[in-house]
């Protein structure tokens, strides 16, 4: 059965599912997509009425201002399904504010909420039979919208395109990550876009990772603009350092990512009475618990992740290795978030979003 948007989104299903296609134990992240996707143009003034169709290409001018000056934001989220079939979002209201936030900044106008929320269920309950239960799996979802007036004069578009596409999803992360502390490039910089999902920042960032990969690290942990002396973020993460029983993360600040599942740790510290401390996080201070024993994990806290443990680190020539913790910071957290997603734990903060 379709689900009936309370507001209008003319639907066309697919003819034929491509899922009999998909070895689900075998998934790449991200190269894999479901049957249909949400679209809305924005055009004279205004989001004009959204739509779901079969996943598919659409037509771009090559004048399209996106590809000239990089108007484009995005946001990554998570549908999950329960072993009674229901499915969930988690704190699906703090993406919805975070991508106008990041449009605000790129002057790209607010999409409206029940287009986005509307449009999203609609979406997950035609391709529910991609979201498959059990505590390994899960559907990502991509938003994004993308400047498409064809126009190349250095100004914001009048015309834009709002997508909603869906991947099924296993581990972001297998095996062991090794991290570096970057000593010269910098992901953002004060007054910037660092704060916001905009393409360009994962884009800047893809080469100074390459290097990093060269020499044996899966990913770099970015340190402030003005001095690399101080710990930020790390790609696709943000990031929390455990030095004694002590809890330690960045805040947020314009070139820091307000991550969800970063806020969630936070309130979960707290819950489980771990002192967490979000303050600012000198490069030589990690180095030093390292040295002395006091520095027992780091870890990343991202959507497509959830919680990633760090085996190791490098900097300045020097490289550290972490030793296997039981009882670590980071399964717990692991595991409290993934039973929250799944509808397999209680949720006292009300994080789990019902679509069914």
């Amino acid at each position: 059965m379709i689900y009936e948007p309370k507001c209008k989104i003319d639907i066309e299903t697919a003819s034929e599912s491509k899922i009999g296609q998909v070895d689900f134990e075998h998934i790449e992240f991200g190269k894999i997509f479901t049957d249909h996707l949400f679209e809305c143009d924005y055009k004279d003034g205004a989001w004009q009425t959204p739509k779901i169709r079969p996943y598919g290409p659409f037509s771009l001018d090559p004048g399209a201002r996106v590809f000239h000056y990089g108007q484009a934001v995005f946001e990554g989220m998570k549908a999950y399904k329960d072993e009674q079939g229901g499915i969930w979002l988690f704190r699906p209201d703090e993406n919805f504010r975070r991508i106008n936030k990041s449009a605000k900044r790129l002057a790209i106008p607010d999409f409206p909420e029940d287009y986005f929320f509307e449009g999203m269920k609609t979406l997950l309950q035609l391709d529910s039979d991609w979201i498959k239960p059990g505590l390994d799996n899960s559907l990502y979802v991509r938003p994004y919208v993308i400047a498409t007036e064809a126009a190349i004069a250095a100004a914001p578009s009048r015309e834009y395109k709002f997508v909603i596409m869906c991947s099924p999803a296993k581990a972001y992360y297998s095996g062991e990550v090794r991290v570096v502390f970057e000593e010269s490039f910098s992901r953002a910089a004060d007054g910037g876009v660092g704060f916001a999902k905009a393409a360009g920042n994962y884009a800047a960032q893809f080469y100074p990772t390459e290097l990093a990969g060269k020499k044996g690290f899966q990913q770099i942990i970015w340190t402030d603009a003005n001095t690399h002396e101080y710990l930020e973020e790390a790609g696709t993460m943000n990031i929390f350092f455990r030095v004694g029983d002590k809890l330690i993360t960045s805040p947020t600040n314009d070139r820091i990512l307000d991550g969800v599942t970063r806020k969630s740790v936070i309130q979960l510290a707290e819950d489980m009475g771990i002192a967490c401390e979000v303050r600012r996080i000198k490069v030589q201070e990690i180095k030093d618990a390292a040295k002395n024993g006091e520095l027992k994990e780091i870890f990343g806290a991202g959507t497509a992740a959830v919680i990633s443990p760090i085996s190791g680190f490098g900097h300045g020539g020097d490289t550290f290795e972490l030793k296997k913790l039981e009882n670590s910071y980071a399964s717990k957290f692991k595991s409290r978030l993934v039973g929250i997603q799944h509808n397999e734990g209680d949720d006292p903060h009300n994080w789990r979003y019902a679509v069914n």
